[in-house]
């Protein structure tokens, strides 16, 4: 197993869940660079509670990313992580799909194959056999269970999910692992209702959100391991077990 104490991370997509994330990554003495869009305030905040760095980047721009993973590499001294968890959550019903709505829905999974396109070529240069490691971030319906109004956004994780397997087999021979983490509901979208949010997880089999705190376990977890790679590792309160139940389209 690796020791994580001194290698450098990327995070992206630090509020909600990728705080405690980046808590949790500092505890084990990770050194991180914070990759944010616009949040510069917060991100910068952040950067100075676990000792990193806050950098600017638009994942959906290559230029954007090469220059903020470089910057990355040269601040910390090391690259060997990269954690994106950044995402949107656009909704769209049926009546309102539109181009503008894909595009939308697929910018995450654009923002993680530029990221770890990127960053895993800069991981090239660290020492093996272990040289780095790329944790994306699914959904646990973007697979055999979709939900109502969400078809770009879970289209675009399904990519990812997918991308998980085909980025772990062609960098797997640069000793790069790459996994996923999908969650299950874990805190309420600004946009959804509290009788919503209620009814999200009383259709998780466990009756409660997905806890943060073991998404951010499992990243430390995968970061250590030296052997496990191509896997999308679901944390959703068992949501996946229980199918989608059916609902009115805005409910």
């Amino acid at each position: 197993m690796l020791t994580l104490a001194g290698r450098g991370a990327i995070v992206a997509g630090t509020r909600r869940i990728g705080a405690v994330v980046v808590e949790r990554l500092a505890r084990e003495g990770v050194k991180i660079a914070i990759l944010y869009r616009s949040s510069r305030v917060e991100a910068e905040r952040q950067a100075k509670a676990c000792g990193g760095v806050a950098l600017q980047a638009d994942l959906t721009d290559e230029a954007s990313v090469v220059s903020a993973v470089a910057s990355a590499k040269q601040a910390l001294g090391d690259l060997s992580f990269c954690v994106n968890l950044a995402a949107d959550y656009p909704r769209a019903s049926f009546a309102k799909l539109d181009a503008a709505a894909w595009e939308a829905g697929l910018a995450g999974a654009r923002g993680n194959f530029l990221l770890a396109l990127h960053a895993s070529r800069a991981m090239l240069a660290n020492a093996g056999p272990t040289r780095g490691h790329l944790i994306f971030f699914g959904d646990w319906a973007a697979g055999e269970t979709p939900y109502l109004d969400f078809l770009p956004y879970l289209t675009g994780k399904a990519a990812t999910q997918f991308m998980t397997r085909g980025f772990a087999l062609e960098v797997a021979r640069h000793g790069i692992l790459v996994n996923a983490v999908l969650p299950g509901p874990t805190e309420p979208p600004p946009n959804m209702t509290k009788a919503g949010w209620a009814k999200a997880l009383a259709q998780t089999p466990l009756h409660r959100e997905s806890a943060e705190q073991d998404i951010a376990e499992m990243i430390v977890t995968l970061l250590r391991m030296e052997t496990i790679t191509g896997e999308n590792i679901r944390i959703d309160s068992g949501r996946h077990i229980a199918g989608t139940a059916e609902r009115k389209s805005g409910g």
